[in-house]
This record gives structure tokens, sequence and C-alpha cells, in this order.
């Protein structure tokens, strides 16, 4: 057990490198930039059009990325031929429903409420088929534990990226108005237009995931494109709850921002309008993604991992073990951001959205139970019984979108916070209790549940015990997340012999 847990943090933290570095620069680059360029307002504009792409998203991979790998790990299948297969369909329905988008914009962009932005939908279109096309080399790479090669991928999108927007929104705008080297403001008139905003992201995230294409080129070399819809039939039956699944999980991720827009009432927050608001509610959840980025490295490894030991004896005490540390790992993030609040709020420049920062702690909590649902969820992924995966999240997504029309016109995005909490738990939940019937793994649910109720109860300390003074407010701070480190030493560190 030792070595194949040493094999899972190794890999794991080698796909952390492009996802939680990838995340915590996106995260510095609002905190440093666009907090400072875009008021509330228009960061509720991208935060609004973001979540629609996240539902399409799951339409354009629909679930295959899982069947790929579920498939690729039987003896009888070959493995080029099931790779080819399944990238040609995804290339053959990305083109084809980008097509469709690009063709009833106009009409598409009235539904959604921006009947002005066509171009920026546009671009969003072609994304959303670069990224399903991109996806399955990835997922290649990470079935064939090319864990560094798909960090290093990663990475250099993300460097794009972030340069791109650097150079447009620190370097350029600052020209533009004044804030230095004025004399180069003709020159950069020419390549810089203020009056496109935040289309700007939108087209460097057009350019950047193109541009992978090229870097993935040893994974489309020995491609050739062969589209077999009598192949496709199983993956699809397999692929199809996932989707399912994956839409109702955008629900529970971003139906919120549409949510807000629509169940807000004129005027709740007297300084802000309805898109300030879900601008607000949007800058905030950044900084509860701190928790998302130890739930995202942890799932690029985990899948695979649990499907090639699957197969092993010793496999439920493998993935029982693995829950509990990935638990305790997460619980600490929770503790830490949360009675660090104060210092963490600074990273955002502009003070309008400090009002929303009460949803942070909520919204931590909330992920961590999302992490567990993900670390719970391969019973019924080993199993084929990938419906139960659907009617779970299809029952979270209900939760979700009641919560929110009961909860924000009286608590607003407070509202939206607290249903995401209600979501994931019970989502979680729900997939323990039947995890057991079916594939019973023998979790350790008392230690779990005794960690999160002791950070739970240190952040509200932190939180309702007043202190005046800053130095000695920090220095209580520090002690909490000192106990709970020491509470975890003192329980844990007799389980294991010193060999271990």
């Amino acid at each position: 057990m030792s070595s194949v847990a040493k094999k899972l943090v190794g890999q794991t933290a080698a796909y952390g490198i492009s996802s939680i570095v990838g995340r915590l620069l996106n995260f510095l680059l609002f905190f440093a930039i666009h907090s400072k360029v875009f008021g509330p307002e228009k960061y509720g504009i991208i935060g609004s059009l973001y979540a629609y792409v996240g539902f399409f998203n799951v339409l354009y991979t629909m679930g295959l990325e899982t069947a790929f790998f579920r498939f690729a790990n039987r003896a009888e299948v070959n493995f080029q031929a099931l790779y080819n297969k399944v990238l040609s369909f995804i290339i053959f329905t990305s083109l084809a429903f980008t097509a469709c988008i690009l063709i009833f914009i106009n009409p598409i962009a009235e539904v959604i409420d921006f009947p002005d932005q066509q171009l920026y939908i546009s671009w969003l279109a072609i994304i959303l088929a670069v990224d399903a096309i991109t996806a399955i080399p990835f997922a290649r790479l990470r079935l064939e534990n090319k864990a560094i090669k798909f960090a290093s991928l990663k990475m250099a999108n993300i460097f794009i990226t972030i340069g791109a927007n650097i150079f447009f929104f620190w370097f350029c705008h600052g020209i533009y108005f004044g804030e230095f080297l004025p004399d180069l403001k003709p020159l950069v008139s020419k390549i810089y237009v203020p009056e496109w905003g935040v289309g700007y992201i939108f087209l460097i995230n057009l350019v950047a995931n193109l541009l992978l294409i090229p870097m993935l080129w040893r994974e489309f070399r020995g491609f050739r494109f062969k589209l077999d819809l009598t192949f496709m039939k199983p993956l699809l039956r397999y692929g199809y709850p996932l989707m399912i699944m994956g839409f109702a999980g955008m629900v529970n991720e971003l139906i919120d921002r549409i949510l807000l827009l629509e169940f807000l009432p004129e005027n709740f927050y007297p300084n802000l309008s309805t898109k300030g608001a879900v601008g607000v509610y949007n800058g905030c959840y950044k900084l509860a993604m701190f928790m998302t980025l130890a739930v995202q490295a942890f799932r690029y490894a985990g899948e695979p991992f649990f499907f090639s030991q699957a197969k092993e004896k010793n496999s439920p005490a493998t993935f029982a073990l693995v829950m509990k540390w990935f638990v305790l790992i997460c619980t600490f993030i929770f503790l830490f951001v949360s009675i660090n609040l104060e210092d963490f709020k600074l990273l955002i420049r502009d003070p309008e959205y400090y009002q929303g920062l009460g949803i942070v702690p909520i919204l931590l909590l909330a992920n961590l139970f999302l992490g567990v649902y993900y670390n719970l969820s391969i019973w019924f992924k080993l199993t084929d019984k990938t419906q139960i995966g659907t009617y779970i999240s299809f029952g979270g997504a209900a939760i979700t979108i009641i919560l929110n029309i009961l909860l924000i016109p009286v608590l607003g995005y407070m509202g939206s916070a607290w249903a995401t909490l209600a979501c994931y738990f019970s989502m979680a939940v729900a997939c323990y209790i039947l995890g057991q019937k079916y594939y019973p793994i023998p979790y350790p649910v008392g230690a779990i549940t005794g960690y999160l109720v002791v950070a739970v109860l240190l952040v509200l300390a932190a939180l309702y015990i007043p202190i005046a003074n800053s130095v000695w407010r920090h220095l209580f701070h520090l002690v909490l997340c000192a106990a709970f480190l020491l509470l975890v030493l003192v329980v844990e560190k007799p389980k294991f012999s010193l060999k271990r």
C-alpha cells in the first residue's frame, strides 16, 4: 500500500503543478489586474458567459474522457484504434456543434440576454470545439502516466494566457491611460482598444487554446480519422449518463450566477446592480477556489489511479486510506483560509468586492464535500452503474435550483453559497450510502466527521472571538491552525509504524 500511495501522491503532485499553479495564477491575475480594470458590473458579464460555457463543455465531451479510460483498460481493446475512433467522433461532433452556434448566433445571444455580444459568443463557440478536441489527447497522456508532459503543456497554455493578460490589461492599459510611458501611447493605440474591455479575455483564451493543437503534435501524429458510429455505441452508452451527470454538476457549480441575475431583487444591495452582485459573488468565489485547486489536482491523478487499482485485492483499504488523507488536507485548507480571510482579502484590489467575503468559508466547505463526492463516486464507475451517479447529480441539481430560488430573494448571494453547501453535502451522503450497498469500502467515517467538526468549531472561534489587537489576533489564528495539526499528529501517528 505504501508504494501505491507514493505513486498516487507523485502523480497528484505532477498534475497539481499545472492545475494548482494555473488556477493560482489566474486568481492572482484577477486580484492584481482584473479587479482593478473591471468593476463588479463588467466582471459579472465574464462570470455569466463562462457559466454558459461550462454547460456546453459537458455537451461537447459527452462523458467520453471517462469512457476512454474505462475501455482502454480492457484487454481485448486495441488502444490505437480506440483512440482514433474516439477522437474522430469528438472532432466531428465538436465542429458540428460549433457550426450550429455560429449559424444561430443572433437568437442565442437574445435568449441568454447578451444581444450585443455576438462576437464574444463566436469566440467562445470556437474555444468549446478546441477544448473538446484536445481533451482526448490530454486524456491519453493521463492514461499513459505522462504527467510531466501533461503538466508542461497545461503550464505553457497558462503562461501564454497570463502573459497576454498582463500585456493588454497592465502594460497597454497603463500606457493608454497615462499611468506610465506616455510616449508609447500612439503605438499602443494601434493594438489596444479599451472599448473591447472584457472581449480581450475571450480572445486571449481562444488564441492560447488554439496553440495547444501544435503543442500536442505527437499525440496527433499517429492519429487517423475514422468515424465509426457502431464502435462508439457502447462508449456512448457508458458516457451519456456521465454527460447527464456533468450537466447536473454544472447546474450545481454555475447555475447560481444565472439564477442571481433572475431572482435577486432590484436594489437588494443598495450600491450594486444585479450584474454587479454577480460580479462580487464571482470575485469572492475566487478565494474559495483554494479548495478547488486541491480537488482538481487530485481528480486528474485519482480517476486513472482508481481504475488501475480496482483489481487489487486490497483496493478497498487503499481507497479508504486515500479518502481519509484527502479529507485531512482539504480540512486544513478550509481552516487556514477561513480564519485568515482578513489577510487573503487584501489580494483583491477593489474594496467593493469585500462585502461578499462572508460566502468564502461556506463555499470552501461546500467544495470540500464536492471532493469527498468525487472520491466516493468511484464505486459506480467501477461497477458500471453510472446511471446512479446521474440520479445523485440530478438530486443535487434539484436542491441547488430550489434553494437558490427560495434563498436568493431573502439572503442574496449568501443564499447561493448555502445552497451550494447543501447540494454537495447531500450528494456526498447519498453517494456514500449507496456505495456501501453496491461496493463496500471501509471509509473511516467517524474520524473524518470528527476532524471536520473540530475544524468548523475552530473557524467559528476565529470568527466570533473578538480580538482587537491585530498582532494577537493573527497569533490566535496561527495557534488554532497549529492545534489542528497537532491533533492530527497525535491521533494518526500511532496508527503507522516507523517503517511506513
